[in-house]
């Protein structure tokens, strides 16, 4: 495994695609500092982002290099580790491009790892060849304070056998993205790949299995029906429910919605397993459980708080968890595996791309299917 840490010690990071959360890494990895980090570098051809970046490290006190592709940054050899924030449909050929440069340098790559499943196996088979490199998948509500406590509840077995689990995202529409390339399903994988890859994800982690096949159902009913991009109207849906089976006989449901601003909660997941039920609300920070015995009277509820976290951020707090726990495993120099790894990433995008193409084929998809490609 590569060493990272220079001579001062300094673990040096650079950003390929400065856009919102490009720039959300960039303050996450500022709020890191005392752990010996610093932003070094970013590549980006989009001008506005490079300059609202640049400022923003300024005000850091951090001199940014800038590069208008990523493989200047990977040839300039400034870097030690690269966080991968450009849009989805880039992500392929960056990963790619620094899984075979010479330099080995560390990645965590934004979610979804790629667009397509066969793009996902090409990644996930090149960066076994690469054993100086770490590449972390960045799926971080896993890192949210209720989402890990429910995490700790069910895995220490408060619930028994996982038979069921249901999360339900309502929440606000897409928000707007340089050139509006999440528009499109062919920029984003589709919205069940794009958003629900965490989710699909969280369901696989709890059920301790994995998924055997998909049926969903879901449309464009409500968001971004009057835009026009080019001449094209966005084809994202934008409420779905899915439905996968896992191979222990455990099932998770999806519930999306994404107009649904008026909801107290952004995200509610609901655990149920033989012995009781555990229930984590975010942005409420709220965890319950309880078991069939003791029944409703004895459920309790609990305020999840990690005080790890200096900088809450889009996201909870989880992005700064997910840099200083990869930030544990780059140091480690190869005696940790990345806790997110390549292959979470290809099953979080097999089971959403099962999910597209079973709202557009009305029937359930396997993911056998799905890895094999035997669709059409």
């Amino acid at each position: 495994m590569a060493s990272v840490e220079n001579d001062d010690g300094t673990v040096k990071y650079g950003i390929v695609g400065v856009g919102m959360m490009g720039r959300e890494h960039l303050i996450n990895l500022y709020h890191l500092r005392s752990q010996n980090v610093g932003v070094v570098a970013i590549a980006d051809p989009h001008v506005p982002s490079q300059q609202l970046a640049v400022e923003l490290a300024q005000s850091f006190g951090w001199h940014l290099e800038v590069f208008s592709g990523h493989r200047e940054l990977l040839d300039s050899g400034l870097c030690d580790v690269v966080v991968v924030s450009s849009p989805n449909m880039t992500h392929y050929r960056i990963l790619m491009d620094i899984i075979n440069h010479p330099k080995p340098h560390h990645v965590l790559v934004e979610k979804p790892l790629c667009t397509t499943v066969a793009d996902c196996k090409k990644v996930v088979d090149a960066a076994r060849r690469r054993t100086d490199m770490l590449v972390q998948v960045g799926l971080e509500y896993r890192y949210m304070p209720p989402v890990a406590k429910l995490i700790e509840v069910v895995k220490g077995g408060a619930v028994g056998q996982v038979k069921m689990v249901a999360i339900r995202e309502h929440r606000f529409p897409f928000l707007v993205k340089v050139d509006n390339w999440n528009r499109f399903n062919a920029n984003t994988g589709g919205t069940l790949v794009e958003k629900c890859c965490h989710f699909f994800d969280l369901m696989k982690l709890f059920a301790g299995a994995n998924p055997v096949r998909v049926m969903a159902s879901g449309a464009i009913d409500v968001n971004h029906k009057d835009e026009v991009y080019d001449g094209k109207v966005p084809d994202i849906i934008d409420n779905a429910y899915v439905i996968v089976e896992f191979d222990n006989g455990s099932r998770g449901m999806l519930d999306l919605c994404m107009f649904a601003e008026g909801s107290k909660n952004e995200q509610e997941i609901s655990v149920v397993g033989d012995v009781g039920k555990g229930e984590a609300f975010v942005p409420e920070s709220l965890v319950r459980f309880g078991t069939r015995v003791a029944g409703r009277d004895g459920v309790q509820t609990l305020k999840a708080e990690d005080r790890r976290i200096k900088y809450d951020g889009l996201h909870h707090g989880s992005s700064y968890l997910e840099h200083l726990t990869f930030l544990s495993a780059v140091r480690a120099k190869g005696e940790k595996a990345p806790a997110v790894d390549l292959q979470d990433g290809l099953i979080s995008v097999a089971i959403g791309v099962a999910a597209q193409l079973s709202i557009e084929k009305g029937q359930f998809v396997t993911i056998q299917e799905v890895m094999d490609e035997h669709y059409g």
